[in-house]
């Protein structure tokens, strides 16, 4: 199932085809008036604010899925960021992405001043891995660890996501900092044959 949300809350603000980018975009920029289903709330943010993206899915070169519509594509989403931006509601602005592909999105891309922080799950031409994964057999390995006997054969996270959120379990977030979730995360660890950096 596709969610949206607008804060930290149990209730989904947008679900299934209202999970789309014109959603997305919209929801950002705080533009109320131009979302279309789910529950209407938008980032009604201030200039002293601090706003957190949070977003998963597919990937490739230049563009990220979306559950329904249209996807997201490299130059509409920097638009949206730097008319973000231009209204002045916000201090500062985070940017986590899990996709393959999920550098392309921001590589050089940016302008500088924007005071928006990006972390990607990968590469712009890298795949990003799933985790908690496979049978824990000789036939089917799990990858990383095995998931729960009840969740077999399903892969429950991927690597980048997986790694910032225990990360966040673990680490104080009153004293810490994204610099300093970044520079933990960018420790590599070898998994099969593969490196894995974030």
């Amino acid at each position: 199932m596709a969610m949206m949300f607008t804060k930290v809350s149990p209730r989904q603000d947008y679900v299934l085809e209202d999970v789309n980018a014109n959603n997305f975009y919209h929801v950002i920029l705080g533009n109320k008036s131009a979302v279309v289903g789910g529950s209407g709330k938008v980032v009604n943010s201030g200039p002293n604010d601090h706003i957190f993206i949070y977003y998963p899915d597919h990937g490739g070169p230049g563009v990220v899925s979306m559950p329904s519509g249209e996807d997201v594509y490299v130059n509409n989403l920097v638009d949206v960021l730097k008319k973000k931006h231009a209204s002045g509601t916000y201090d500062r602005l985070v940017f986590y992405l899990e996709a393959c592909a999920s550098g392309s999105m921001f590589d050089g891309l940016l302008p500088e001043g924007l005071d928006i922080y990006v972390m990607t799950a990968s590469e712009p031409n890298e795949d990003s891995w799933a985790t908690y994964c496979g049978e824990g057999t000789p036939d089917d390995p799990c990858l990383v660890e095995c998931p729960p006997p009840e969740f077999q054969g399903v892969c429950l996270g991927d690597l980048y996501s997986v790694a910032w959120m225990e990360d966040s379990d673990v680490t104080d977030r009153d004293a810490d900092s994204v610099q300093g979730q970044h520079s933990r995360l960018r420790v590599c660890s070898v998994v099969d044959k593969y490196c894995i950096c974030f």
